[in-house]
């Protein structure tokens, strides 16, 4: 029994049961997952109950940001500003492109869209001509609206409405001829914010059929639509060939629109009725009433089905059957489809490359052979589809979404300002994910196992004030003992720095008397007694250029003297070598950071390795004024932060040496919900990345800081790690890891 119980747990698997019975992650997100977290949404079940609120992934944001840069600058070969916003309007002033703080992997690629679609308005949109608006229009609109019983302001509105409608078409048809690339995050853009299956059911139905300017409006901005109906209003299919939209590309500007959004307003005043007109007894003052008594309705209440066909309401299902069978070819002429229209905008491998839409013929004939020419429609036919309250009022909701979208009025999620802060303080820090571990294997199913590193490349004042690193902040309890350490490396680097100077150093030797080489002058006279060699050969001795890369144990177990003196040696290392020339160095600091913000677990929970100097940007008084607002944090994950830093490594080479130098005071451990990164997998994998540094020919010195108790118990995982490069040092002894260096960079190969 207890051998059948032993067996059954040899194979029991905990972490079967958490990936079984944890939410599972989205795959909505289709076009961006390569720098999107997959493991945004994903809760489990094993996670504690308490129930916090989940604050934003600050790095997330700052990439996302980034990204959508990119994509805008791309596209419109323009830089314009991407950001976040804290306050006031959420939408775009014409300037810069505004992106709602909600990273959701489901909307992600619907929000690339929008700002692509934003920041090509600001390319080509004549935002001053909008605002002129009220000038631009011609006075005979505003009198044929009054006469309509709509004020002169409602008017503006109706114009400005169909303009941003046609200005649309315009930006798509830019987007999807110069940059076909980015279609998909448009179709998304789209689905998001436009499209709707009430909205196809909608076009399918008889509501907004009545001549008012709603049912215009309504038919109009989806007139794109696979479901539209050109017989649903008078003068729809005149409308239709005034957009023209197969010709899009006519329209150069944003004063072109806005004639053709002139020209479509001018067909539905053509087709709607006169106002009532009604005069003030007491100022004599005349208005107008609108004829169909809708005031300010947003849809008609009124019966069109009397003396036809009775109707019934469709299911959700027959819907999804009927708008099937409409994609799929299968319903002809009078079976509720009507006359769908499809545009190419560069995309549709569908559409009629004559521009003709369905129910219609090129030469403006109906397909039982009436002429419908100059906007004449044929008689109206009743639809089978029809709309239950529910579905009534879910159309009008989704109406007033479409509206949003064109009068670019979308409300985006706002950043707190200290959020906003904290994200402009990541962006200037070059902050960003790094993957690592893809060679890791989970240790109960052997599947491959990986989890992110933050990189920060730019350590500043901002991201100190920031608080959003836990090695950096002001409230340093060290601060002043760590400073001092930096000052005393200082001078002691000043020291070093005049041994090394010898570097810069060349020695010319000087072979005469040689069968090649140069001519020596001097022995030129020594020709005619048979001395044949007098060439000379002159070898200049110098030392090649070196990089030198410095990582720095920042755990919380290097806290105190150890802390302090690791500071005041690599200190001393960067000031001797700010005063040679042909050598540069970089200093990281690495340990973890925790990112949760509310989440359950340790999903936020990553390595970090922070580049706190580089001599090739940045000038020694990084050193003397941030420096001492690094204190120690966490633990060390060693191998999966050289990893992340690998691709930033400086090869060495024949006229260059590049060497890497590791200050360390134990094994590398890590956990997080990705990972499991302690014993054995630690140490293997940290020996990889050592073994990876020295394939580019890298030279790799590791020393081990410690004392006499500890050194012994862990040398040997060190070693196996680095080899014969691992030393140990006494931590009252540290700086005589200057003098190593001092002899190492004078050696000769």
């Amino acid at each position: 029994m207890r051998e059948n119980m032993n067996k059954d747990l040899k194979y029991f698997n905990p972490m079967k049961l958490r990936e079984k019975y944890s939410v599972k992650k989205s795959t909505g997100n289709n076009y961006s997952s390569f720098w999107l977290d997959n493991d945004w949404d994903t809760t489990s079940v094993w996670d504690d109950e308490d129930d916090k609120p989940k604050g934003p992934d600050l790095i997330a944001l700052a990439s996302y940001r980034r990204a959508i840069a990119n994509f805008v600058n791309i596209v419109t070969s323009k830089n314009i500003p991407v950001t976040f916003t804290s306050q006031g309007d959420s939408f775009t002033d014409g300037k810069k492109v505004t992106i709602s703080a909600k990273l959701d992997d489901k909307l992600f690629d619907s929000a690339v869209g929008l700002a692509l679609h934003e920041g090509s308005h600001i390319l080509l949109s004549d935002f001053d001509f909008v605002k002129q608006l009220e000038v631009n229009i011609p006075k005979e609109y505003i009198d044929r609206g009054f006469s309509k019983g709509y004020s002169k302001n409602d008017v503006m509105v109706h114009i400005k409405n169909l303009l941003n409608f046609v200005e649309d078409r315009r930006i798509d048809y830019h987007i999807f001829s110069n940059a076909p690339g980015y279609k998909g995050y448009y179709h998304s853009m789209y689905d998001k914010y436009f499209r709707a299956k009430v909205v196809d059911k909608g076009l399918l139905s008889d509501e907004y059929t009545d001549e008012n300017l709603d049912s215009y409006f309504f038919r109009i901005i989806n007139i794109t639509n696979s479901n539209t109906r050109l017989d649903a209003l008078n003068g729809l299919r005149e409308i239709w060939k005034v957009l023209d939209l197969k010709n899009v590309s006519r329209l150069k500007n944003t004063e072109d629109a806005f004639n053709t959004a002139l020209d479509v307003y001018n067909v539905v005043l053509n087709n709607i009725p006169d106002g009532v007109e009604k005069t003030n007894k007491d100022t004599g003052e005349v208005s107008y009433e609108r004829a169909d008594g809708s005031g300010d309705s947003t849809h008609s209440d009124s019966d069109m089905g009397s003396g036809e066909e009775e109707s019934r309401e469709i299911t959700e299902e027959e819907f999804s059957d009927l708008l099937d069978s409409i994609e799929n070819g299968e319903m002809g002429e009078g079976n509720g489809s009507g006359s769908g229209v499809s545009v190419d905008m560069g995309d549709s491998e569908n559409s009629n490359s004559d521009g003709t839409v369905g129910g219609g013929t090129s030469d403006g004939k109906t397909s039982d052979g009436e002429t419908s020419d100059g906007g004449t429609d044929v008689g109206k036919k009743k639809s089978e589809v029809t709309l239950s309250d529910a579905q009534k009022k879910s159309l009008g909701e989704a109406i007033k979404k479409q509206k949003k979208f064109m009068d670019e009025e979308i409300q985006k999620k706002k950043l707190s300002k200290k959020d906003k802060s904290a994200i402009d303080a990541i962006d200037a820090s070059g902050m960003s994910y790094k993957e690592v571990g893809k060679d890791l294997k989970d240790r109960y199913d052997g599947k491959s196992k990986k989890t992110k590193c933050i990189l920060v490349k730019n350590f500043n004042k901002a991201l100190v004030d920031s608080g959003t690193v836990s090695m950096v902040g002001r409230s340093n309890y060290y601060r002043d003992e760590t400073e001092e350490s930096i000052n005393e490396g200082l001078r002691l680097g000043t020291i070093l720095g005049r041994k090394l100077s010898v570097r810069t150093e060349s020695r010319d030797t000087k072979y005469t008397r040689k069968d090649a080489g140069r001519i020596d002058k001097r022995l030129i006279a020594e020709l005619g007694f048979g001395n044949n060699n007098v060439f000379s050969q002159t070898f200049v001795d110098s030392y090649p250029d070196a990089f030198l890369h410095i990582s720095v144990d920042a755990s919380g177990s290097m806290s105190g003297s150890k802390w302090y003196r690791t500071i005041k040696s690599v200190t001393a290392m960067v000031k001797a070598i700010d005063m040679i020339e042909g050598v540069d160095v970089v200093v990281s600091f690495r340990s973890t950071q925790d990112n949760n913000s509310g989440r359950r677990g340790n999903s936020g929970n990553y390595p970090i390795m922070l580049i706190a100097y580089d001599s090739r940007k940045d000038s020694l008084v990084k050193v003397k004024t941030l420096w001492k607002y690094l204190r120690v944090n966490g633990t060390t994950p060693e191998g999966l932060c050289y990893e992340a830093v690998m691709d930033e490594m400086v090869e060495g080479m024949e006229d260059r040496e590049s060497y890497f130098l590791n200050f360390s005071d134990g094994m590398p451990m890590f956990g997080n919900d990705d990972v499991d990164y302690h014993s054995t997998e630690a140490l293997d994998h940290t020996k990889k990345m050592v073994k990876e540094l020295r394939s580019r020919g890298i030279k790799v010195m590791s020393y081990y800081i410690g004392d006499s108790y500890s050194g012994d118990r862990y040398m040997g995982d060190f070693k196996r790690m680095y080899g014969k490069d691992a030393e140990f040092v006494d931590v009252t002894s540290v700086t005589a890891i200057s003098r190593t260096m001092n002899k190492k960079f004078l050696e000769k190969n």
